[in-house]
């Protein structure tokens, strides 16, 4: 199993942004309670990882990677905003093993292979397209090592469903442990186009910030359809990141995990 190098950072004019971190780097981190949810999916991640070094496919400001670093060692992560990963920088020091990469997670090969890929936190559903969502598990499958493992988790659709209640329209609100602080959502089901709409107020003592986001709605099945195409087979599929079992009308995410179909060690 190969080493990873140091990738350049620098950003190319080539590389497609939605501008996701122009609207949420300065609190992304703010959207989730300090729950030990990042610890959990480091853990699972970790466990696994067969060795090696690691790749992350929208690694944001390194809410995952950073955690998996400690416990795994090298973790090379991939986003197309320049501000994600400024807050990555900004946020790391020279103990901590996260290589912070400027690329299109469709097309990202630095011609390591890896022990470990992942796709986390719902980046996948980012990719509006189901011919780029291909195209980025297909990379993700080239970019596996010889026995290396694949996982994908992101929103599970049965899930947003119910929360809908039936409606194409609906709001909710998440306490935060501090005084005065909270999540609250408002949510649009784009069903005809297979979208999600969400703008989020994150209500804090100093202010109210906002960011909207629209997302597919990506089931297991889409998932499994792309890694299977890629010469990939699922080992695993979880509700959660303790490995509980998915409930497809009540898991919130979904979690699958591949490998090498038998006889594929590496993709053309």
């Amino acid at each position: 199993m190969s080493t990873a190098t140091a990738p350049s950072d620098t950003a190319a004019p080539e590389i497609a942004d939605i501008g996701y971190g122009r609207v949420f780097a300065g609190f992304y981190d703010r959207l989730f309670p300090e729950d030990g949810a990042a610890a959990r999916t480091a853990a699972a991640l970790a466990s696994w990882h067969p060795g090696g070094p690691a790749l992350e496919l929208g690694v944001g400001t390194g809410r995952i990677a950073v955690p998996l670093a400690r416990l795994t060692g090298e973790v090379v992560g991939v986003d197309s905003s320049p501000e994600m990963l400024e807050q990555l920088r900004s946020a790391t020091g020279p103990q901590d093993a996260v290589t912070p990469v400027h690329g299109d997670i469709r097309t990202h090969d630095d011609g390591t292979r890896y022990g470990l890929v992942y796709c986390v936190c719902g980046t996948l559903s980012l990719v509006l397209d189901p011919a780029d969502q291909r195209a980025a598990i297909t990379r993700a499958a080239r970019s596996l090592a010889p026995g290396g493992t694949l996982v994908v988790e992101t929103h599970n659709p049965g899930f947003v469903r119910t929360l809908h209640e039936g409606l194409s329209r609906t709001s909710f609100f998440v306490p935060y442990p501090e005084p005065g602080t909270g999540l609250q959502t408002y949510s649009t089901l784009l069903l005809e186009q297979n979208l999600w709409h969400t703008s989020h107020l994150l209500h804090e003592p100093g202010g109210t910030r906002i960011g909207s986001e629209i997302t597919r709605l990506t089931t297991p099945e889409d998932v499994d359809a792309h890694a299977t195409g890629a010469g990939l087979e699922r080992t695993g599929l979880y509700g959660d990141w303790s490995g509980g079992p998915f409930v497809p009308e009540r898991s919130p995410v979904h979690i699958s995990r591949f490998t090498h179909a038998a006889g594929r060690t590496e993709q053309p």
